[in-house]
């Protein structure tokens, strides 16, 4: 494709599979902010658009997987198994860490108070949103997709899929908000020098922690919920 500066960067990084690592290296947000042009990306992240362009133009991996042509079954399994079962798994090593690290380091610094606060507070907002995902939104789309493909009329729940999707999208935009917080707090986690071995695995797991949910939110926001609600119009057609 062509890399204009008002190119957006949810085109991007559907069109380019390893656009997304470049992005995460200079900072910037293709997940919740992927209306924006690659220009505004590049103007709020501090970076010359140049140095991107060239970045993306010599980091084009093969896909190992195609998330565009998978059905919309295969690409919520994919999600559910791969970014899911992560995040309920680390949310709990998580915790467990930052408050070891919190109650040796806290007195020197404070920061690791609020950095606990943040976390409880995006654990919090996460977990039930992937429980209403996987309970509710991934059956509905399941169904959806069953009855396109079988010819057979679907009977919504919500007046229209767009209704459950906007409240998501609000839910990874304040998940999003939480994980800029966390970064700036931890000056791009920046173990400090009196920092120990668990303070650094602390960091390391937090950035892992948040380039996954940055990748398991562009899925859903730039892939499945645009396929899903354009799914839904053409089944009412």
């Amino acid at each position: 494709m062509n890399l204009e500066p008002n190119t957006t960067v949810r085109d991007i990084a559907l069109a380019i599979p390893g656009a997304t690592r470049t992005f995460e290296k200079v900072g910037i947000d293709y997940c919740c902010g992927g209306q924006q042009s690659l220009s505004e990306a590049c103007a709020k992240a501090g970076i010359p658009i140049e140095e991107v362009t060239n970045s993306l133009t010599i980091e084009r991996p093969a896909p190992e997987r195609n998330f565009l042509t998978m059905t919309l079954a295969e690409l919520i399994e994919h999600i559910v198994e791969a970014h899911h079962v992560f995040t309920k798994n680390e949310i709990g090593r998580l915790r467990t860490l930052i408050n070891k690290v919190r109650s040796v380091h806290g007195e020197n610094h404070p920061e690791l108070i609020r950095l606990l606060s943040l976390f409880e507070t995006l654990a919090g907002e996460l977990s039930p949103h992937m429980m209403r995902e996987e309970r509710v939104l991934f059956p509905y789309v399941y169904a959806l997709e069953d009855s396109i493909r079988n010819k057979r009329p679907m009977r919504t729940q919500y007046g229209s899929i767009t209704n459950p999707l906007r409240v998501m999208r609000m839910e990874h935009d304040k998940a999003g908000q939480l994980l800029k917080e966390m970064r700036q707090l931890t000056a791009n986690y920046k173990v400090p020098t009196d920092g120990c071995l668990s303070y650094q695995t602390l960091y390391q797991a937090l950035d892992a922690f948040e380039k996954d949910l940055h990748q398991h939110i562009h899925l859903e926001n730039n892939i499945l919920f645009p396929r899903a609600e354009e799914m839904e119009i053409r089944g009412s057609s």
